[in-house]
């Protein structure tokens, strides 16, 4: 871990980016990504020390904390620079400088800026080096990144200042007690990964792992409750799962890890579980999750490389794609960190079909790239089913996934906006989908995901689309009363209803008369109701194909004004 960043520049290999084009990447392509984001994580930290080197503190000055890091990672370079480049640092560092230039709030500043002698303790714990800071504590607890959070019994609530002594391993922290006394503890943290069930102390609480046996040895990622920085903005107090909860989470992520290291290619949606940093729960989620392989919350930022947010799910094959999905995000925002992929003037007007709303450029490149791994990842299923029923839903997920991603593809390559770079990245995975497209799915699951990639698109226009003017430009123009709508039939859609008695059960059975029937009894008393107006429409399309029909799929919000006969 030098203290001064090298100014070698960093220059992509023309086969790395083709393979990170394709919306795969080997394990030497994700190491040079993991080696771009550590050169940037120390750019971004020399310029953090730069502004901190004059804060007022009361804590221990960032020089020293420093110092104290130099020491450590002397001592032990591999468990420090890891501490270093751990998501919830990218995370603190970015939150941080956004401070100092007044785009973000917080606790006060000196208490933030205070995090790296937290960090520092950790890194002399890891290294079994000598260390004495003055830390910040909050209702007596000093969060120790990548280790977990010591505890003083009887500390005065509130924000206080207290002391960190390490030595070979071992922390002495003090601090003020709520009758003003000193109060203090010893505890020595392991420095190995430790799953649930975990052994808890009233001074210690060790930060939890996700654990998987394979036949390349074992794979460890931080259950990250406890770091104040583990979300995607804000510092967080800790929010320590209950056991049941946390064992929950291990067993799906056993399922999980069973499909992700399963034999196979190094392409879209494979990649080494390894690579993930840390696994963020958000919330406690309820006795009954939704239904697979829906999945509440899930999200990714560019600041914690290989993290991300995820509200449990009911099943380890939806972890497994939002797996797969969030760390497509995770390499994808490390390209944007090496250089720019597209000119995006960030105004949401373009149709993502993974959303409600109109996106942005940088959305879309992100959603098709993030999509491309998720349809790579149903190939797999689809590969690997061993019966017709799970042929046909692995069938469904990766047929409307590769169609969608490709759509998208299409818009940002007839952009006009994208980079020398962009252009090649976007490419490659139009490469990759249109291979997709030749593969045989069996054909009533890409019947539906037809039907639902359809549904999805005419229902987001009816919901957000203006009817444009015979005469007026080509650009869409948005309703100001749009809101969210929920999109209740991508997953139903997933698999044939075995007797169908909605409209869009019917759809989905693949009974158009019946769906249009019964679209038409729901558009009698309400014709401009956008789900079932799109129903009508995909339906009417299909029994009645032609130019007709592909006006109306192409521009469905005309229908509006007048309402369509039903």
């Amino acid at each position: 871990m030098p203290s001064e960043p090298r100014p070698a520049p960093f220059r992509m290999p023309d086969r790395i980016l083709a393979e990170l084009a394709a919306g795969g990447g080997s394990a030497e392509a994700i190491a040079f990504l993991e080696r771009a984001e550590r050169a940037r994580r120390l750019l971004l930290l020399r310029t953090l020390l730069d502004r901190l080197g004059t804060l007022s503190t009361p804590l221990s000055p960032a020089a020293e904390a420093w110092g104290v890091l130099k020491t450590a990672a002397a001592a032990a370079p591999g468990p420090v620079d890891r501490l270093l480049l751990a998501p919830a640092t990218g995370a603190w560092i970015a939150h941080l400088l956004r401070r100092l230039h007044g785009t973000a709030s917080g606790p006060p500043l000196w208490a933030e800026a205070g995090h790296l002698c937290a960090l520092a303790a950790a890194a002399s714990l890891r290294a079994g080096t000598r260390a004495a800071l003055r830390v910040p504590l909050t209702d007596g607890a000093l969060p120790l990144p990548s280790l977990g959070v010591a505890r003083l019994a009887g500390a005065a609530e509130g924000l206080t200042i207290g002391q960190a002594r390490t030595r070979q391993g071992e922390l002495v922290l003090s601090g003020p007690g709520r009758d003003g006394a000193l109060v203090s503890s010893t505890v020595r943290p392991a420095t190995r990964p430790v799953s649930a069930p975990t052994v808890e102390s009233a001074s210690w609480m060790p930060l939890r792992t996700l654990t998987h046996r394979t036949t390349d040895g074992p794979v460890a990622i931080p259950l990250e409750d406890l770091d104040p920085y583990r979300d995607l903005d804000d510092p967080l107090p800790p929010a320590r799962l209950d056991l049941d909860e946390a064992e929950a989470w291990q067993r799906l992520f056993d399922e999980a890890a069973a499909l992700l290291t399963a034999p196979g290619g190094e392409g879209p949606g494979r990649f080494d579980l390894r690579r993930i940093r840390a696994v963020v729960p958000w919330g406690r989620t309820g006795t009954l999750p939704p239904a697979p392989p829906t999945v509440l919350v899930s999200a990714s930022s560019g600041d914690s490389f290989g993290a991300m947010v995820i509200a449990r799910p009911s099943s380890g094959v939806a972890l497994a794609e939002t797996l797969v999905h969030e760390f497509q995000h995770s390499k994808l925002a490390a390209l944007l960190h090496l250089f720019p992929l597209l000119d995006d003037d960030r105004e949401e007007r373009y149709y993502a079909p993974w959303r409600p709303d109109p996106r942005h450029l940088t959305g879309l490149l992100h959603g098709a790239y993030a999509f491309t791994g998720v349809a790579g990842f149903w190939r797999a299923r689809l590969a690997a089913a061993r019966d017709a029923r799970a042929a046909d839903t692995a069938g469904y997920h990766f047929a409307l996934r590769r169609l969608q991603s490709r759509l998208v593809v299409r818009t940002l390559l007839t952009s006009g906006r994208l980079t020398a770079e962009g252009r090649a990245l976007v490419t490659g995975l139009a490469r990759t989908l249109d291979g997709w497209l030749r593969e045989d799915v069996p054909p009533a699951a890409l019947a539906r995901a037809r039907t639902a990639a359809a549904l999805h698109r005419t229902e987001w226009r009816l919901r957000n689309v203006v009817p444009a003017p015979a005469t007026g430009p080509s650009g869409l123009r948005f309703r100001r009363d749009r809101a969210f709508w929920p999109d209740v039939r991508t997953h139903a859609f997933a698999t044939r209803p075995a007797v169908p008695r909605t409209a869009d059960e019917h759809l989905a059975a693949g009974d158009a008369a019946a769906a249009l029937t019964r679209y038409a009894d729901v558009l009698a008393d309400a014709p401009a109701e956008p789900q079932a107006l799109a129903g009508w429409v995909v339906a009417r399309t299909i029994l009645e194909p032609g130019r007709a029909a592909r006006r109306m799929l192409a521009r469905p919000e005309e229908l509006l004004e007048p309402s369509p006969r039903v």
